[in-house]
């Protein structure tokens, strides 16, 4: 049984797409395989299952020697399971730089495109036979697309991604304007998240000098319902941090609407690094990012120590 798995902290993108490419699997390639998740996966993600009545696929926590995995919505082995080098990698789909740290005993598979999603990418791979596809698969990779496009105000956003979003949702006969209120609505709604768990929800390991940084990004309709927490948000960082085996945590509160991100500065060093990245002095707590709305393409390329 192959198991597709996404990243760690799975956002929309990373727990749809593996059940996307396992319903192809299975439905088109005769490949037996389940759709795995490394983890809970965010409120938007878990309004898209709702949504479209797709039952939860299986978190774990590791894979085992010799099972077979295809990965999809990253190439990075800091995101993937710490038995991976046992495991055989047998494909990858991915939208974000390559990363080199991912080795394979034999030739696969690997698609790589500078696309905004990795659904969009999927669904050139299936193509005609994308007909035959449920209609909860259309709605699983739309809802991607437009999770990570933000409704196409992400400046990742190709015209492809709009043309295979909007040529969905004729198809599902969905208004993108509505359905997208109805995704940021669900994935606003952190009120249940302990601080810890808002950390890590939408987060990514990074290396910056000698430095391993949690660079965790929150999005969201309503900033302001996250920016009441911002004391006790930045008072767990440290044992986030800590638990975590990185050294600092960054934390962009993304503001859907107004297109700004505002990043959390509990010290100095964060401090340092927002002036250093994004050429803005800091004088409190919080500094605000006016544009800023992508990680992949406008915080960790630009990231200086």
């Amino acid at each position: 049984m192959i198991q597709v798995l996404g990243h760690k902290s799975p956002d929309t993108d990373s727990t749809g797409s593996p059940i996307i490419w396992a319903w192809y699997l299975n439905d088109v390639r005769k490949q037996p395989a389940k759709a795995v998740l490394q983890g809970q996966p965010n409120t938007e993600a878990v309004w898209m299952l709702e949504h479209w009545n797709v039952q939860m696929p299986e978190i774990i926590t590791d894979v085992a020697a010799g099972e077979q995995l295809v990965i999809v919505d990253t190439n990075n082995a800091v995101e993937l399971p710490a038995s991976l080098a046992e495991a055989e990698v047998i494909e990858i789909i991915d939208h974000h730089l390559l990363a080199g740290n991912i080795t394979t005993r034999l030739p696969i598979n690997m698609t790589l495109r500078p696309l905004a999603c990795t659904a969009t990418i999927m669904f050139d791979l299936i193509g005609d036979d994308l007909d035959r596809a449920p209609r909860a698969i259309k709605g699983l990779m739309l809802t991607c697309i437009l999770s990570d496009t933000l409704e196409f105000r992400s400046p990742t956003t190709t015209p492809h991604d709009r043309w295979v979003a909007e040529k969905l949702a004729r198809d599902l006969d969905l208004s993108i304007p509505a359905y997208a209120t109805e995704m940021f609505r669900a994935k606003s709604n952190v009120s249940a998240f302990a601080d810890e768990a808002l950390l890590r929800i939408d987060s990514k390991e990074y290396d910056l000098g000698d430095k391993r940084l949690r660079v965790s990004v929150l999005e969201t309709t309503a900033p302001e319902v996250l920016l009441a927490r911002k004391d006790a948000l930045m008072a767990a960082m440290p044992g986030v941090a800590a638990e975590d085996g990185a050294d600092e945590v960054l934390l962009f509160v993304v503001d859907i609407l107004r297109e700004e991100a505002t990043l959390l500065v509990p010290n100095p060093w964060v401090a340092g690094v927002a002036t250093r990245s994004f050429g803005v002095p800091v004088t409190g707590d919080t500094v605000l990012l006016p544009g800023v709305v992508s990680r992949k393409k406008q915080i960790i390329p630009v990231l200086k120590v």
